[in-house]
C-alpha cells in the first residue's frame, strides 16, 4: 500500500491533502470537523490585528457552473477572520493539542511594519502551531489597505517582510503568492531571497463573475454594489499548474518546496501538481462544494494510482514531470503527428469536421464513396489537437507520430527523427550561428 505520509518543511501529515486558508479553516468546530474525516492538514484562515475587520452581510460568494451544474469556478469577496485574534488562538491551540499528528500552519496578514509582525508571530508560536503562511495574495478589501496582493506585486515588500518572520520566528515560514502579477518567478524569488522556507500558489485571481442584465448592476451586488472579487475552482487549475512550473524550473528558485494550490478537486489533480513539484496540495473551493469527506476520495484515489504505477511514496514521482516543461523555443520542430479517428467508435457526429473545417486546417473528410464518413486528410493535417480536444467519444481520435523514414504528406519530407529547434531553424533571423 502506498505511503501518503508527508514531511513538509519538518511539518508532519499523515497525507499531503491540507485545506487551504479560507473559511473552511475560519474555526474551531470547522477543523475538528476536517481532521475527523481525514484532512492530513490545515491552514488556519488568514489572521489580522485587532480590532478584527468586518466581512459585508450580504453576497460574499458566486459561482461559474457547467453545462451540466456543475460547480467549475468560484469567486468571493470574504476577507480574513473576523472574529478577536485570540479566539482564533486560543482554537488553534486546542485543536493542535488534541490532532498533534495533522498539520497545523496559521496564515497571516498584517501592515508592513516589523514590529506587528514580530508580536503576532510570538503570539501564534505560542498555539504550537507547526509554521505560519505569510498572506501576500488575497486580491480583495485588505490590498485595499496595502496588505494582501498590494504587498505581493512588489518584490521588495516580500523580500523584507519575510527577513523579518525569520528574523522573528524559529516556524517555518510559507509565502503565499499573488497570481494577479505579470512574471510569478519575481516574487518566488523575493521571497526566497528573504528566507522563506517555502511558497505555496496560487492566491485567488482577480475576477468580476457577471452583470445582472434586467437591473444593469454587476453581481452579486450587496444593496445595489458590488465588487471585484478572488476567482478560484476547477477553472484555474491550468494557470496554477503553469505558475507552479515556473517556480519549480527556474534556476533561481528550484528546489524551493512548494505548497500547490488552485482547482485541485481530484486525485488526478493533486498527483499533477505534485508531479509539477509540489510537496503538499491546498484544497479549498472542492471542500466547499462537496463537504469534508471527499479527502477520503482524494486520498484513496491517490494510492490507488500510486499502487498502479509502483510509487511507494510521493518522493518517487514529486517533480517527475518538471523537465518536460520547457519553453517554446525549445521544442522540437522535426517532430510530426497527425489525427487518426477510429472508425468504429466514432459516432459520426462530425464535430471534428466542423471545427476542423470553420477553425483550423480543413483536414478531415466528411464523406467517402457518398457516404457520412469522417476520415483525416494526412496532405493537410498539421497535428494540432484540436479534433481530440472536442470529440465527444474518448479515445476515438488520437495522435500518431510520424517515425523516422515515413514522409510527411503534407510538406513531402522525410521524417529523419533528428532534433531541431528554434533557435537553429533557418526561418529564425536570429537563429544560433546567424550573423
Amino acid at each position: 500500500m502506498a505511503d501518503l505520509s508527508s514531511n513538509f518543511l519538518g511539518i508532519q501529515s499523515p497525507n499531503p491533502f491540507w485545506l487551504a486558508s479560507a473559511p473552511p479553516t475560519d474555526k474551531e468546530v470547522n477543523v475538528r470537523r476536517a481532521f475527523e474525516a481525514g484532512w492530513g492538514g490545515v491552514v488556519w484562515k488568514t489572521l489580522g490585528e485587532d480590532p478584527p475587520v468586518v466581512n459585508v452581510n450580504g453576497p460574499r460568494y458566486a459561482t461559474l457552473w457547467s453545462q451540466d451544474r456543475r460547480v467549475i469556478g468560484f469567486n468571493n469577496i470574504e476577507l480574513i477572520s473576523d472574529r478577536p485574534l485570540q479566539t482564533n488562538l486560543d482554537e488553534i491551540r486546542r485543536v493542535k493539542r488534541d490532532f498533534p499528528d495533522r498539520a497545523m500552519v496559521v496564515s497571516l496578514m498584517v501592515p508592513v511594519n516589523e514590529e506587528a509582525w514580530k508580536n503576532i508571530l510570538a503570539r501564534v508560536a505560542d498555539t504550537g502551531a507547526d509554521g505560519v503562511e505569510l498572506n501576500f495574495g488575497c486580491p480583495h478589501g485588505m490590498s485595499e489597505r496595502g496588505m494582501g496582493s498590494a504587498v505581493g506585486q512588489v518584490p521588495e515588500y516580500i523580500q523584507q517582510v519575510t527577513e523579518w518572520c525569520k528574523k522573528h520566528t524559529r516556524m517555518p515560514v510559507i509565502v503565499k503568492l499573488t497570481p494577479n502579477i505579470t512574471d510569478v518567478r519575481v516574487p518566488a524569488r523575493a521571497a526566497r531571497a528573504g528566507g522563506a522556507d517555502a511558497v505555496s500558489l496560487i492566491n485567488t485571481i482577480n475576477s468580476v463573475m457577471g452583470v445582472d442584465l434586467d437591473r444593469m448592476i454587476m453581481s452579486p451586488s450587496t444593496d445595489g454594489l458590488g465588487s471585484h472579487g478572488g476567482y478560484c475552482g476547477q477553472a484555474v487549475k491550468p494557470i496554477a499548474l503553469n505558475m507552479v512550473a515556473e517556480i519549480a524550473r527556474d534556476a533561481a528558485t528550484a528546489g524551493l518546496p512548494i505548497s500547490g494550490i488552485g482547482g485541485i478537486t481530484t486525485w488526478r489533480d493533486a498527483a499533477e501538481f505534485i508531479a509539477m513539484g509540489c510537496g503538499t496540495v491546498q484544497v479549498c473551493t472542492a471542500a466547499m462544494v462537496y463537504g469534508f469527506k471527499i479527502v477520503q476520495d482524494l486520498c484513496s484515489g491517490l494510492a490507488n494510482f500510486m499502487d498502479e504505477k509502483g510509487y511507494a511514496s510521493l518522493a518517487d514521482f514529486q517533480g517527475r514531470a518538471v523537465p518536460s516543461v520547457k519553453n517554446w523555443n525549445q521544442l522540437n520542430l522535426n517532430h510530426v503527428e497527425k489525427a487518426v479517428i477510429d472508425q468504429d467508435s466514432c459516432i459520426q457526429c462530425g464535430r471534428c469536421h466542423v471545427v476542423c473545417e470553420d477553425t483550423s486546417h480543413q483536414a478531415i473528410f466528411a464523406t467517402k464513396e457518398g457516404k457520412r464518413h469522417f476520415h483525416v486528410n494526412e496532405a493537410e493535417c498539421v497535428g494540432c489537437n484540436l479534433c481530440v480536444s472536442i470529440c465527444p467519444v474518448p479515445g476515438t481520435i488520437t495522435m500518431r507520430r510520424l517515425d523516422a523514414g515515413e514522409t510527411d504528406a503534407r510538406t513531402g519530407r522525410v521524417i529523419d527523427g533528428s532534433y531541431a529547434n528554434w533557435t537553429t531553424h533557418p526561418n529564425n533571423p536570429m537563429r544560433a550561428g546567424c550573423d
